[in-house]
């Protein structure tokens, strides 16, 4: 029998921004060459690292955060992940002063500096905690809120146990995909998302397509913030790989055949 993988800790994010017909979400695609999820569309997002407890925040500490993600601590590591990832593999900072101030880093220094940053984020030479010192600004944490819980199904190559965040895009910074994890980069309403993959024009993975189905009915950036926030418990959706003659197919709990006892 092969060994059951133990889900990694992981965030992601739902960046959305105001557009003229409604807002819209960010998308990127996964490198093809990429073991999990290869030529993907999905959130950025990734596993958590130790570092990202560290960074420094406004808004929220590990006590409330903690208890918004029902864990025993830590969980404050989740929404800094979420940000952290949104910087490396879109290159959007979330961020303002220590005490609040906006910080738009939008001038053509801005960018320099930020491009440095993340490429040595992305190299592993840096940490966000590291980053944002060198910035004078903290992860701004004031309009993150937690949206959903998923857990990969057992099977291989990798598992994560990630959680789901919204987060506003911030003014004036421009997402670029990071050619390397990241290969291509869209601003989609959550409608056009889920026609192009009606159309076959991208893939996307169920939690993906559920995401963007739980909202895809809001006209406004402020209203997807807003409806994470009215969530008062965040479920755990567990989905389950199942062997069919047609092939895998994954089962989420209560479709037919969800709770049949594994052969």
């Amino acid at each position: 029998m092969s060994q059951i993988l133990a889900p990694r800790a992981a965030a992601t994010v739902l960046t959305v921004r105001d557009a003229p017909n409604g807002y819209e979400i960010l998308m990127v695609r996964r490198n093809v060459r990429s073991e999990f999820m290869g030529g993907v569309y999905v959130f950025p997002g990734g596993a958590l690292d130790e570092r990202d407890l560290h960074a420094p925040v406004l808004g929220l500490d590990d006590l409330s955060a903690s208890a918004r993600l029902e864990v025993d601590g830590g969980g404050l590591a989740y929404y800094v992940a979420c940000l952290r990832e949104l910087f490396e593999e879109a290159g959007l900072l979330v961020a303002c002063g220590p005490e609040g101030q906006h910080r738009s880093f939008a001038s053509e220094g801005d960018a320099a500096r930020l491009h440095a940053h993340r490429t040595s984020l992305n190299a592993d030479e840096t940490s966000l905690a590291e980053v944002l010192v060198a910035e004078g600004v903290v992860a701004d944490l004031r309009d993150i809120a937690y949206f959903a819980h998923w857990i990969t199904p057992v099977g291989p190559p990798r598992r994560y146990d990630t959680r789901f965040f919204v987060a506003l895009a911030p003014d004036g910074q421009v997402a670029s995909h990071d050619d390397s994890e990241t290969t291509d980069l869209r601003w989609l309403r959550p409608r056009d998302a889920l026609a192009a993959r009606e159309r076959g024009e991208i893939d996307m993975v169920v939690p993906t397509v559920r995401s963007l189905e739980a909202v895809a009915s809001l006209e406004r950036a402020h209203e997807v913030l807003e409806f994470a926030h009215s969530i008062a418990r965040v479920p755990v959706v567990r989905p389950r790989a199942v062997q069919r003659d047609e092939g895998v197919v994954i089962l989420l709990p209560g479709e037919d055949g969800y709770d049949d006892p594994t052969p």
